[in-house]
């Protein structure tokens, strides 16, 4: 132990001089001790190498960046601890799994990652900042977060995630990873993965807005769920909003939203809850007059005794005044063939339906005009009669939303669960899908670039995998 005590004593002596190199092959920290860097701009563990903190070792970096090309083994308690009056970062082309990180940053400065890292124990917030910068903290199934305040918490604005895999069956009170999602429900939701983002949210037409946090909330069973949501935030989070008059909402393909109200909430504590609620998907918080929403979460045609019906779902509308069903023998030069009213104001699924009186296989589309003036347009379907049960999805590869054809003979429930490349269920939608042809829209846009595989059934017992590519 002297020699190892006298070898570390050497090498903090020569950091101070110059940037801190962990080469060659292995360096070990062993337990109970608390290895301190101050001098140097950064702690590089180059290709190769191995950092082993051995038992409840400590390395506290002192407004220095960690550069991680080769390997961070941690035992026990062993903790990173970032300090000091300046912001620091997490870099380099290996992910860094810690067991406990601490940050404890002076006033707002922040640790910033440069890329995604992995935590097994526990986050430490004391004081500081934790930026995501678009990347994300994978918080396995074991890690947790510990005293995250107003003063000292993670932010986000231009992206990433916090991750927690987990199984909840009943849960009562349940808060996955102290994550700020508190969970009640009398069924078994089985594996749930949470996503918690610190992202304003915003409808696909770019409007609206919330505070800056949401959570993907994705059981493998998620019908039925009578679930109760409490909703946690912290005050620097409120982006603007009025505290007191926030509501949850919920987006089932995170562009278009509903306002689900509340039941109680405390603007002292800090909290909405609601429930009664059936899906769990993406929800925020944000204020009834602020119109996140107006989308088209569907679009169907279908031939039925010699004629085509078109049917279309909003999921919430804000001064909308009508609905013009457009036709196209071409796809390209279009003609109104109807008119139906809109709803106006609704914070509730609407349904629509608009018979025209012949068979054919032209293509459709349907613009929602405004109280304004302005236009919104539903994909382009083209209406086929044919017999026939098929999945197709564009564009492939996609950055925001995914559009999904499902054509099938009968109507049915469908079921469309997207995984990663570690097989973890990422995204998972249940629709009551029409026969004839229907789209389903799923937007993409907070989550990584990568190969996802799309699993989707329908039509009682039809099955088929797509492989997506994420830009």
């Amino acid at each position: 132990m002297k020699k190892i005590e006298f070898l570390l004593y050497r090498y903090k002596q020569w950091i101070t001089k110059q940037t801190a190199y962990f080469m060659k092959q292995y360096i070990f920290v062993p337990a109970a001790c608390i290895f301190s860097l101050s001098a140097a701009p950064q702690l590089s563990i180059q290709s190769g190498a191995t950092l082993y903190l051995g038992g409840n070792a400590q390395i506290v970096l002192q407004d220095i960046n960690l550069v991680n090309d080769g390997s961070i083994t941690v035992a026990a308690n062993g903790r990173f601890t970032f300090k000091g009056s300046a912001n620091s970062s997490i870099s380099g082309s290996q992910q860094p799994a810690f067991k406990e990180l601490e940050i404890a940053k002076t006033g707002s400065n922040k640790l910033i990652l440069q890329r995604a890292i992995d935590v097994n124990g526990k986050i430490v917030f004391t004081s500081g900042l934790i930026d995501l910068n678009n990347n994300n903290i994978n918080l396995g199934n074991t890690a947790f977060l510990e005293n995250e305040n107003e003063n000292s918490r993670v932010t986000g604005s231009n992206g990433g995630q916090l991750i927690y895999s987990t199984t909840l069956n009943a849960p009562a009170l349940a808060n996955p990873a102290n994550l700020g999602a508190i969970i009640s429900s009398s069924q078994n939701l089985g594996a749930v993965t949470i996503r918690r983002g610190q992202q304003s949210q915003g409808n696909g037409f770019g409007g609206g807005n919330s505070i800056l946090r949401y959570y993907d909330i994705i059981p493998a069973n998620n019908g039925s769920l009578n679930a109760t949501l409490r909703f946690i935030y912290l005050d620097a989070e409120l982006n603007g909003l009025t505290e007191s008059s926030l509501a949850l909402w919920r987006s089932p393909n995170n562009s278009s939203w509903s306002n689900l109200g509340f039941t109680t909430r405390d603007a002292t504590l800090n909290w909405v809850e609601k429930n009664s609620i059936p899906e769990l998907y993406r929800f925020t918080l944000s204020t009834p007059g602020n119109a996140l929403p107006v989308h088209f979460i569907l679009f169907n045609a279908q031939c039925r005794n010699g004629q085509t019906i078109l049917t279309w779902k909003t999921a919430q509308e804000t001064n909308s005044a009508r609905f013009d069903i457009e036709s196209s023998v071409d796809g390209l030069n279009w003609q109104v063939t109807g008119s139906l009213p809109a709803s106006g104001n609704s914070t509730t699924e609407k349904t629509y339906s608009f018979i025209i009186t012949a068979a054919n296989d032209q293509f459709y589309r349907i613009a929602e005009t405004g109280i304004d003036g302005r236009k919104t347009y539903s994909s382009i379907l083209k209406s086929s009669c044919e017999k026939r049960d098929e999945l197709t999805a564009w564009p492939n590869p996609v950055h925001d939303d995914l559009t999904v054809k499902i054509t099938t003979a009968t109507t049915s429930l469908s079921e469309l669960r997207l995984y990663d490349t570690k097989g973890s269920l990422v995204i998972i939608k249940q629709m009551n899908i029409l026969a004839g042809q229907n789209l389903v829209y799923i937007n993409l846009n907070s989550y990584a670039a990568g190969i996802y595989s799309l699993h989707a059934i329908w039509g009682n017992g039809k099955t088929r995998n797509i492989s997506i590519i994420k830009q």
